[in-house]
């Protein structure tokens, strides 16, 4: 009599009809840190949405009642004030609207950028490959914090021009990992199939190039937001980030910093829901490493 291995490996290879990205999300769901950090992580979007809505004071309305005050359910302070009155809970859960915002705008911008860049090169190949690369070289040897320093200098300091200096010098990494990949794919037998019926340079880059450096790159991009946010964070912690009235964790963090002893809950909350959302991306971008590459399993 023959066994029957039920194991999810096997039940991975006897699949039929489901295509490698079905079974990656089937991987992915057996991943229980990656599937709960999926949910938190919703939830806290959704808080930083809706929240603001529910509570009665506005981002900038000052309670001269409750100046630095510690969480009160009576007054509806869910999370204090800060030193100037205003409300903790609604600039925190504002605060991560930026900051998420930030984290996944800046994201894209190097996501379309990169994947671009990194499939030309590589397909390309040769000295157009080298020249494309050794400006990438020239671009990380720049200090990133001087490049961003003369953009808000020239530019003025603006929401939009994080995303534009954030993204600008993030892509950089992702274009070397997509040129990897494209090394690699363009020597298949697809790709040769391809060129044989006459298709197009660039329909080969963006049908077959592209779509199977995918994997990856996803994986990198998820554990390129949290990057991206605690960049951010560290720009508004020194003054070169958002502007008031607007708000983010990391404005946050720097003036609960500044009240630590005195205040503690300025810096408790807006630090708490910054951590849980960068642990929660690490653990969805590991599990989607384990389910796009499930060799290093």
């Amino acid at each position: 009599m023959t066994s029957t291995d039920t194991s999810p490996k096997h039940a991975d290879t006897v699949a039929k009809g489901l295509s490698p990205w079905q079974l990656a999300l089937r991987r992915l769901a057996r991943n229980k840190a990656a599937t709960f950090s999926i949910y938190l992580l919703l939830a806290i979007i959704i808080v930083c949405i809706v929240g603001p809505a529910i509570s009665p004071w506005e981002l900038d309305a000052v309670d001269w009642d409750h100046i630095g005050a510690a969480p009160d359910l009576v007054s509806k302070h869910y999370f204090g004030t800060d030193a100037n009155g205003r409300d903790l809970f609604v600039r925190t859960l504002q605060g991560g609207r930026i900051s998420l915002m930030v984290g996944l705008l800046a994201t894209a911008v190097s996501f379309i950028i990169g994947i671009a860049y990194g499939a030309i090169a590589g397909y390309a190949g040769g000295k157009t490959d080298a020249l494309m690369m050794r400006f990438v070289d020239i671009l990380y040897a720049l200090p990133f914090m001087f490049f961003v320093i003369l953009l808000t200098v020239y530019f003025g300091r603006s929401i939009w021009l994080i995303f534009i200096a954030i993204g600008a010098v993030e892509w950089l990494t992702m274009a070397r990992i997509v040129r990897g990949q494209a090394l690699s794919i363009k020597q298949r037998s697809f790709v040769e199939a391809a060129k044989v019926t006459g298709a197009s340079h660039s329909a080969i880059i963006k049908r077959h190039i592209i779509p199977n450096t995918l994997g990856p790159v996803i994986v990198y991009a998820t554990l390129t937001v949290p990057q991206v946010i605690l960049f951010e964070s560290f720009l508004s912690f020194l003054g070169l980030g958002v502007q008031e009235p607007m708000t983010s964790w990391g404005v946050l963090i720097a003036e609960g910093a500044a009240q630590m002893e005195s205040a503690p809950w300025m810096l408790l909350f807006p630090a708490a829901f910054l951590a849980v959302t960068l642990f929660c991306l690490n653990f969805i971008g590991d599990g989607l490493r384990d389910a796009l590459d499930p060799k290093d399993r």
